[in-house]
């Protein structure tokens, strides 16, 4: 796979995690608790694919820096770092939601 088509399966797939777990959070605010547990999955399995394309360019490089950075690469790290933050906020949002409406 070529570095460009690597580096946009980061960005598409934090992309993917982030509005799902956004969605899952207006679900549980409607209290639809199971649709929300159910994307919040999703945005897991987005997260993963992200996650894994992101170990693959480090293996690659093998800490000697012979992958070249650029800006579209720090990019889709800004992109995979924010999806898993939003993530863990929005779990915690979730849990909230759920004992209010208990």
């Amino acid at each position: 796979m070529e570095l460009e088509e690597q580096v946009m399966g980061i960005i598409i797939n934090a992309g993917e995690s982030r509005s799902l777990c956004y969605e899952a959070l207006r679900q549980a605010k409607q209290g639809q608790f199971e649709e929300a547990e159910s994307l919040i999955k999703e945005a897991q399995e987005a997260a993963n694919r992200a996650h894994l394309v992101q170990t693959q360019l480090i293996e690659a490089d093998e800490g000697t820096g012979k992958t070249k950075m650029t800006l579209i690469m720090v990019h889709a790290q800004d992109h995979l770092m924010t999806s898993m933050l939003a993530k863990e906020l929005v779990v915690e949002m979730i849990e909230l939601h759920k004992r209010v409406a208990a």
